[in-house]
């Protein structure tokens, strides 16, 4: 079971969803606890200085689909 699951789904114009991307650039850019905006409220995550990536393009049925995944462990290094 998930201790947690945000998903949120919305259409924005090329240049919201840029500035929805920057700002996950730069809250990944400066790790640590970062606070990402989502929808009306707002998000803190502890994120690592390495983490594992996942980017899938999917295309068919008319349709470009594009993932980017993130993860890393909930744990901080060197807890135990």
């Amino acid at each position: 079971m998930k201790d947690l699951k945000f998903e949120q789904k919305s259409s924005l114009s090329r240049l919201e969803a840029a500035d929805q991307l920057a700002a996950l650039a730069e809250a990944l850019r400066h790790g640590g606890n970062a606070e990402l905006e989502l929808g009306p409220g707002k998000m803190s995550l502890r994120v690592p200085d390495e983490l594992r990536t996942e980017i899938e393009v999917e295309i068919g049925d008319g349709e470009i689909e594009m993932e980017i995944e993130l993860k890393w462990p909930t744990a901080q290094a060197g807890a135990a």
